[in-house]
């Protein structure tokens, strides 16, 4: 998945924003809070980071092409990274899809009648 892809996508899920930030990563937000994020790229392929649950932590996390995502996994959050030649677009943008959905069910009940979701 590309960076156009990659943005194209997340800008069509429902109330999500976009914000280019730590050192030129693309992180799309719903509520104001952070699902997904495209950065650290290898070669030519980017590095494309989501929130997971517990079930597809377990399934990806020693995954080939996956990883524990860096910085937020060392915290104890469930955030995957598929790097070069990881998961394939259909499959990435369930998991996206997937992410947007945990991080809007997180935000409160009159935040997520606000944006809809």
């Amino acid at each position: 998945m590309t960076y156009r892809e990659f943005n194209a996508f997340c800008g069509a899920l429902p109330a999500t924003s976009h914000v280019v930030q730590w050192g030129g990563a693309h992180a799309w937000k719903v509520g104001g809070k952070v699902f997904a994020i495209g950065g650290w790229e290898r070669g030519h392929h980017p590095g494309i980071t989501f929130k997971v649950s517990d079930i597809a932590w377990e399934m990806l996390r020693d995954a080939e092409g996956c990883r524990p995502a860096p910085y937020l996994a060392s915290r104890g959050m469930k955030w995957i990274q598929s790097y070069d030649k990881g998961l394939g677009k259909r499959e990435l943008k369930q998991y996206l899809k997937a992410s947007h959905a945990l991080v809007a069910a997180g935000l409160s009940k009159k935040k997520r009648a606000e944006l809809g979701v």
